[in-house]
């Protein structure tokens, strides 16, 4: 037999996958995983990686990313400045929004992030389609034709002024998505209730970032994923409720899919760190620690790691939304903003795995496989992407981080690589970082350097979600719902 050509070799690798953990050599050609077992032949380039985790790449698919808020604020990051921050955190994909705002055309909302994705990323990327206006250009025509272009995730907000969709609006963009093969995503809170909480706070004179965590308070994100859960019940179709951070919440998801509903659930670093009396800083200080839905308590903290624990939560996402710490963001009135008035998000590309690492699998709370499984692979399953996403198999990218488990770090901003001036994890000790990260079988980090040019990534289109897929092969073919969805 003629002896294997390899232009990367992996050696010594102790790998882990969602499913098991194995020792291998790893044969790379054409940015493609062709070999894994001991004893390859060397390559034309070799990494050893022995007493190194060998881990496939993270896959990041709730960022955002040179995108315009509801609130008319822009992100700090662009494409360069995320992916590079993304890929020194092991990341080797990301999943951000085009963000359709009430006056836009989806075409032309495409073709922006498009262009401005493939100047400047230097990790690969795919898209979910945010949409905001409900029409029958969008219902007929542009969102078939996106999720044709592979853009199969749509997200909806049940709150946000500029961005909020009704009931009916939803049940509308489900039945398209069902129809098309697409998977639908919600941001569950009732903005009725934080509005009349809102409103009643700011008239009583209460300003502090801390105010913020009471208008959003949990009985709202606990309502609305309630009733997003049922209509997803109504149409027999998956859902899945993004950041989830609340006791309650997390209750409600367990329930419905004990009872068999479609419900995909995530959380992010910010639940599981970070607590409302982050939030309750003197003067401004707490905006640092402001998003939607807010850190909640010890309790609800523990109640998302349970969720990821049990499986209840199966995504494990930065939700990276990046403000600096100055007027273009989290202070556009200085030390007079008040809570309705700065940016809502925190910055967490970087840091979501190292985190996860370091406290769910050093600690013991969660396996290396598991770990492999929230930041990685369900990521990849649930949006189209695996097998060439996800995981360290022959025919997939060989797209792979490798980690020095007993790395000790202090989170700091100064060491990070977002264009965020500040972390809310600043000081943080965490034991774990990856220290050479490769995308497509290219070096794109490697002790401390960036290794590849700006606009390198490349655009991934999604194929049919799986939770999409194994819907359609469960559920009966011929009811009176499945009619009515398919009458349109």
């Amino acid at each position: 037999m003629a002896e294997q050509h390899y232009d990367l070799v992996v050696r010594n690798a102790r790998i882990a996958t969602a499913e098991r953990s194995f020792d291998a050599d790893i044969g790379i050609r054409d940015g493609v995983i062709v070999a894994l077992e001991q004893g390859l032949a060397a390559g034309e380039r070799e990494i050893d990686a022995a007493g190194r985790w060998v881990l496939p790449g993270g896959v990041d698919s709730h960022c955002h990313v040179e995108q315009l808020s509801g609130m008319g604020l822009i992100c700090a990051d662009d494409f360069h400045s995320a992916t590079v921050s993304a890929a020194f955190g092991g990341n080797t994909t990301i999943i951000p929004f085009a963000a359709q705002h009430r006056q836009d055309d989806i075409p032309e909302v495409l073709d922006d992030y498009a262009r401005r994705a493939r100047e400047k990323a230097v990790i690969d990327y795919a898209f979910h389609l945010i949409v905001t206006r409900v029409d029958e250009q969008a219902l007929k025509h542009d969102i078939p034709q996106a999720i044709r272009d592979g853009i199969t995730s749509i997200k909806v907000f049940m709150t946000y002024a500029r961005m909020k969709l009704d009931d009916y609006s939803i049940l509308e963009l489900m039945s398209v998505a069902d129809r098309e093969g697409a998977l639908m995503m919600v941001h569950a809170e009732n903005d009725d209730v934080i509005r009349w909480l809102a409103d009643r706070l700011t008239g009583l004179g209460h300003q502090a970032p801390k105010y913020h965590a009471v208008a959003h308070a949990g009985l709202a994100e606990n309502e609305a994923a309630h009733r997003a859960i049922c209509l997803s019940r109504l149409l027999d179709t998956p859902l899945v409720i993004v950041h989830v951070s609340e006791r309650e919440t997390v209750e409600c998801v367990r329930r419905a899919q004990v009872q068999g509903a479609r419900i995909i659930a995530e959380s992010c670093p910010q639940y599981l760190f970070l607590t409302a009396e982050d939030i309750d800083r003197p003067g401004v200080e707490g905006a640092k620690y402001c998003c939607s839905p807010p850190p909640r308590d010890e309790a609800s903290q523990q109640a998302v790691w349970s969720g990821l624990e049990d499986g209840t939560l199966t995504l494990y996402s930065s939700d990276h939304a990046p403000y600096r710490w100055d007027e273009s963001g989290k202070l556009p009135k200085g030390e007079k903003t008040g809570f309705r008035e700065m940016a809502n998000g925190l910055p967490g590309l970087e840091v979501r795995m190292p985190l996860l690492f370091s406290e769910g699998v050093r600690r013991g709370r969660i396996s290396i496989n598991q770990f492999v499984e929230l930041t990685a692979t369900r990521h990849a399953r649930t949006y189209g992407l695996y097998p060439r996403k996800g995981t360290i198999a022959v025919g997939s990218d060989a797209d792979l981080a490798i980690w020095d488990a007993d790395r000790e770090v202090t989170i700091s901003v100064d060491k990070l690589h977002d264009a965020v001036d500040y972390t809310p994890y600043e000081g943080m000790k965490i034991v774990g970082w990856p220290e050479t990260v490769i995308n497509r079988g290219r070096i794109v980090i490697d002790k401390g350097e960036l290794l590849v040019e700006r606009g390198s990534g490349e655009f991934l289109p999604c194929a049919t979600p799986e939770p999409v897929i194994e819907a359609r092969q469960s559920r009966p073919a011929d009811t009176l719902i499945r009619r009515l969805v398919e009458a349109r």
